[in-house]
């Protein structure tokens, strides 16, 4: 018997929660911290990661926002983003912007850069791609597996913007539905995909200074220990970091996430930890999931077999 009743594949993300409201010039986002008491006003600093003057960011509550912001700050549409990487202007992975920021973050914003496009040979059944995506409708390659199919062409680089396949329009799609699109394409198939590269850096100076970048930063606005938390059916909230174990399970379970289904999602890792919180075994797991907008991902008896034993391990700090 399988432990959770199976659905229809498709799925339908959640409605985005409700923008803030500009209440004066401030323009404060109406963030609640962990605690519930008063709503604080928090402002980041940014940059655009090929190089720009230093902007001032506030007034929002998800990524989409986040991304509007950055636009109306340096005057041009937010469709141009492709991501955004946290105190660094590199095309690191490892510093991607996902469902959180810690309060003492700095933001660059990659832009759209070159199209273009490749026509591959589908030698393989796997490509050795590993997709994410920015929350705003783009996914992108997170990382490129050696000696795979993908690393064998010259062209194809980590942050690359998954535009078209075949000439099928991927704006729009999450990850986990592109990454399935290249998984069924048969071994032997010939197909042209069209990718968009981040805007290359104008200069390698840029970055938040060490000391003077957040001098105008109220001192009450975070010690560190704590990240804006952007919820998928709710407002952004202020959270303590997670502990060692809870992070090594994260980690962990993102990595099943890539094994399973070619793809990485911090944010989704999270909200499997998560529902986890308070489960004995696999079937309470399992049923949480099933009665969860996550049961649409179709996640497999194996996967939450393998889930809990991740779970498990991390509770008990044998991952840590």
């Amino acid at each position: 018997m399988s432990l959770f009743k199976k659905k229809a594949p498709k799925y339908n993300p959640p409605p985005a929660p409700t923008p803030a409201e500009d209440i004066d010039n401030n323009h404060s986002n109406g963030l609640d911290n962990n605690n519930g008491s008063q709503k604080s006003q928090l402002v980041f600093h940014c940059q655009q990661a090929q190089g720009s003057p230093l902007g001032l960011i506030s007034g929002f509550s998800n990524v989409k926002e986040l991304y509007q912001k950055i636009a109306e700050c340096y005057d041009f549409p937010p469709e141009d983003i492709l991501f955004c990487t946290l105190n660094t202007h590199k095309v690191d992975m490892r510093k991607l912007l996902g469902g959180q920021i810690g309060l003492e973050d700095f933001i660059f914003a990659h832009r759209k850069g070159r199209p273009k496009e490749i026509e591959i040979v589908k030698t393989e059944d796997a490509l050795g791609l590993t997709i994410t995506d920015n929350g705003a409708g783009y996914a992108f390659i997170k990382r490129i597996k050696e000696g795979s199919i993908v690393s064998r062409i010259p062209h194809i680089e980590v942050g690359d913007h998954i535009e078209k396949l075949d000439g099928e329009n991927m704006i729009g799609k999450r990850h986990y539905e592109v990454a399935k699109l290249l998984k069924e394409i048969p071994k032997g198939t010939t197909f042209t995909i069209r990718l968009v590269e981040p805007l290359k850096s104008g200069f390698g100076s840029i970055g938040p200074k060490t000391s003077g970048a957040r001098s105008g930063r109220k001192t009450n606005y975070g010690s560190g220990k704590e990240t804006l938390r952007f919820k998928a059916n709710g407002p952004a909230t202020i959270e303590n970091e997670h502990d060692e174990r809870s992070q090594a399970g994260i980690d962990k379970i993102n990595g099943l996430l890539e094994s399973f289904m070619g793809i990485n999602d911090t944010e989704l890792a999270t909200q499997m930890w998560d529902i986890a919180e308070g489960k004995t075994n696999s079937m309470q797991l399992a049923e949480a999931i099933d009665n969860s907008d996550l049961q649409e991902f179709g996640f497999t008896d194996e996967f939450i077999i393998e889930l809990w034993g991740v779970i498990t391990d991390a509770r008990s700090g044998r991952l840590t």
